[in-house]
């Protein structure tokens, strides 16, 4: 979805709240990028934050605490700093005037409060009661490719493993992979393929860091903590969150959740099934008009979508798209997108677009 022309005679003062992280300092790149119309942007994070300086439009920015009256004048406040901060904070923020968009998932699943992908269900803005919630960034991506089959065909079942990079953890979880990786390449020696250490030395006896193991040369398969029906808090996020954004509670999804040494944006195999035969053909075609969507489904070239191509930009790369022999009117697909920027801060920011467009900006 492209950024709207806003006029700047209705321009906004703007909160980012932890401006400081990984997902905020995207949103200021966001922000910029899309000319969103902004009067006074407002830098919030924690006291240990506080006093440091930030570069948005071509000034340095000074971030403050985060409390209560910090949010005095604002009229669009842009949460991401975790979910504790936001059930402290957004109800304070709306308070004073603002409209939320919270990035944590907080509020995700709360019945007045609407979950929003702008190109699957902007309808869902009319019913919000200041505070607006971002889903997760698996849900977000695998969304805007599935929104345009499920249109045409009505989706029946969905079932999608994840391949999610690193930085969905945040930024130690990066360092942790960077970490590892050096600490193992260290031990090779030469051209010759000869290790420094026998056994395993791809193998780290201790591995400190966010993620419950080893990243580097590895696949985690958990991501977020287990629950009692032995599925992942991140497995369970993406079925709610798809039933609620689709609107259609009964819809059947199947996750399993990876965690994959990527640095940058997440990939999805996903496989679904549909309630009228959707040819190859016609999904492709679906795809190819498709807001958000990027084709890239020519496998035979070696085109197909890779996380490295997909980072720093805010389209989903879709391909290897092909019939699902095992199921009536199945098709499967891989898609992969940043998740830091269309899983979170892009997605943020246009519903922001969004806003300021139904107050007639």
């Amino acid at each position: 979805m492209k950024s709207r022309a806003v006029s700047k005679r209705n321009a906004q003062t703007v909160a980012v709240v932890g401006a400081t992280g990984a997902v905020g300092t995207e949103m200021l790149r966001v922000l910029e990028e899309r000319r969103f119309p902004i009067g006074k942007i407002v830098l919030l994070a924690s006291e240990r934050s506080a006093g440091k300086r930030l570069r948005f439009n071509g000034t340095a920015a000074t971030v403050e605490r985060l409390r209560p009256e910090a949010f005095e004048g604002v009229d669009i406040a842009l949460f991401s700093a975790g979910a504790s901060r936001s059930l402290q904070f957004a109800p304070e923020a709306v308070k004073r005037g603002a409209v939320v968009v919270d990035n944590s998932s907080a509020f995700r699943m709360d019945p007045a409060v609407p979950l929003v992908v702008p190109e699957v269900n902007p309808h869902a803005l009319r019913r919000h009661r200041g505070i607006i919630a971002n889903p997760n960034c698996s849900t977000i991506i695998m969304l805007v490719a599935l929104k345009p089959l499920h249109d045409a065909a009505t989706l029946r079942r969905i079932v999608v493993a994840t391949y999610q990079s690193v930085s969905g953890a945040g930024a130690k979880a990066m360092y942790q992979l960077w970490d590892e990786s050096r600490q193992i390449l260290g031990r090779w020696k030469g051209k010759a393929g000869t290790w420094s250490a026998d056994g395993q030395p791809w193998k780290l006896a201790r591995s400190a860091g966010p993620l419950p193991k080893q990243i580097a040369f590895n696949v985690i398969p958990q991501v977020d903590a287990f629950l009692d029906n032995r599925s992942t808090k991140e497995e369970i996020k993406m079925v709610q969150e798809t039933r609620k954004i689709l609107e259609a509670p009964a819809l059947a999804v199947s996750v399993t959740c990876a965690r994959v040494p990527v640095f940058v944006a997440h990939s999805e195999a996903v496989w679904i099934e549909t309630a009228r035969p959707l040819s190859v053909a016609e999904a492709r075609r679906l795809l190819q008009g498709a807001l958000g969507v990027k084709l890239v489904d020519e496998g035979a070239r070696g085109r197909y979508p890779l996380p490295v191509d997909a980072g720093g930009q805010d389209a989903v790369l879709v391909g290897r798209l092909r019939a699902d022999e095992s199921v009536k009117n199945g098709l499967a697909l891989w898609l992969s997108g940043d998740n830091l920027r269309k899983g979170a801060a892009t997605n943020a920011v246009q519903i922001a677009e969004l806003l300021l467009h139904a107050k007639g900006a």
